[in-house]
């Protein structure tokens, strides 16, 4: 489904510059001030990164899924917060008004996010509900033409900096599990709104997340996603957002996989014990094998899964497999990146060490591995049901 491969091979190219004259030169310097320069921000706002998969009729690059999947592949040849910043928006951030938004709504929000003049985030996780989402608590309550919305979310990423929040709320408290759940567009300024203190993570430092209270914050009904008819849909809205981003995350787990294990090999090549390189023992060639197996076919699963969604075919199943299979082995290739570096992978000089603690959220966050799991299982026995 790749439209135009000229066309595509000039951003290609030219992400693969940013990357290599821009983002990692600056890795180091992001992990240890917990801050990505503005310039670098600039820089992801003008590739029109932060536009990639809204449609070029509201400005932005109208990418396909396997295009997409394969720019966000370029991305993450670096450290993964950068995507972050723009990933959020690209995808999670925006897919609820693109998917499932009136006309009225995606005209009003998309070019301002395709230009990156606002960021978006997801309001999902809350501090009792992460993996059972259809459990959230926080509320929305109906009055006049307006809903108050009150509770609280968390791990939010880009909270501190987002222009809008797509904020998953129950509507109909007499409807339990993800049938009172409503999906709303709510701008950051919004009265009532406020944010916890940045969380202190194992990794991913320059990607920012932290807590966004509601706290009667009167949010229009036309911004239900859908429009106001559109209340109780929320929770379906947010699955088909989830389903896309688990391909997205999964592009990201390959791209930092591909560059890690490039570092691990040149590393292996260089570095010698008992008068040859360490990659001629075959322990180590072992370890390298292996994370090329797994990388390649964690590499194949995404695209086949891509180009299946851009064929309009359902991929829920498809989709937790790649999100599933790329980050378990993303986390493999850390290890035994550190491994095959020894002393000088525990180190913060190295690199290695910062991929290590980076990508280890890849097996939680936007659904567990184990999450993965079930909606797999779950998804056969629905199929074998049907026969």
């Amino acid at each position: 489904m790749i439209r135009d491969q000229e066309t595509l091979d000039l951003l290609l190219e030219g992400i693969r510059r940013f990357v290599r004259d821009e983002l990692v030169p600056a890795e180091k310097q992001v992990d240890e001030t917990d801050e990505i320069p503005a310039r670098i921000v600039q820089g992801l706002k003008d590739l029109g990164l932060c536009g990639m998969t809204v449609p070029e009729a509201y400005g932005g690059l109208g990418l396909t899924m396997e295009e997409e999947v394969l720019a966000v592949i370029e991305l993450c040849q670096t450290s993964p917060v950068f995507r972050s910043l723009s990933g959020t928006t690209v995808g999670i951030g925006s897919q609820g008004i693109l998917i499932d938004g009136t006309e009225e709504q995606k005209q009003e929000f998309l070019p301002r996010l395709a230009r990156g003049e606002i960021l978006a985030s997801f309001a999902l996780t809350e501090p009792e509900a992460g993996s059972d989402a259809a459990s959230l608590r926080t509320t929305a309550r109906r009055d006049g033409d307006h809903y108050v919305i009150d509770g609280t979310k968390r791990f939010i990423t880009n909270a501190p900096y987002a222009g809008i929040f797509t904020v998953m709320a129950r509507t109909d408290p007499a409807v339990k599990g993800a049938g009172g759940i409503s999906a709303f567009i709510v701008d950051a300024g919004t009265p009532g709104i406020s944010f916890g203190q940045r969380d202190r993570k194992m990794g991913q430092k320059g990607a920012h997340t932290c807590d966004v209270i509601f706290d009667g914050a009167r949010v229009p009904a036309s911004r239900i996603i859908g429009g106001p008819g559109n209340a109780g849909q929320g929770f379906r809205t947010a699955m088909k957002v989830l389903d896309k981003g688990r391909i997205h995350i999964a592009a990201v787990c390959v791209g930092v996989a591909e560059r890690m294990l490039a570092d691990t090999l040149r590393y292996a090549m260089e570095r010698k014990q008992f008068g040859q390189p360490i990659a001629d023992f075959q322990l180590v060639q072992a370890m390298l094998a292996n994370g090329k197996t797994e990388l390649y076919a964690a590499r194949a699963m995404l695209l086949d899964t891509a180009r299946l969604r851009d064929q309009g075919k359902n991929v829920s199943t498809e989709a937790a497999c790649c999100k599933l299979f790329a980050s378990e082995m993303c986390g493999r290739v850390a290890d035994n990146a550190v491994q095959i570096f020894g002393g000088a992978g525990y180190t913060a000089d190295s690199g290695i060490e910062r991929f290590y603690r980076d990508v280890r959220l890849f097996r939680i966050f936007e659904g567990t591995t184990q999450i993965q799991q079930v909606v797999i299982a779950r998804n056969m026995v629905r199929a074998a049901a049907r026969g």
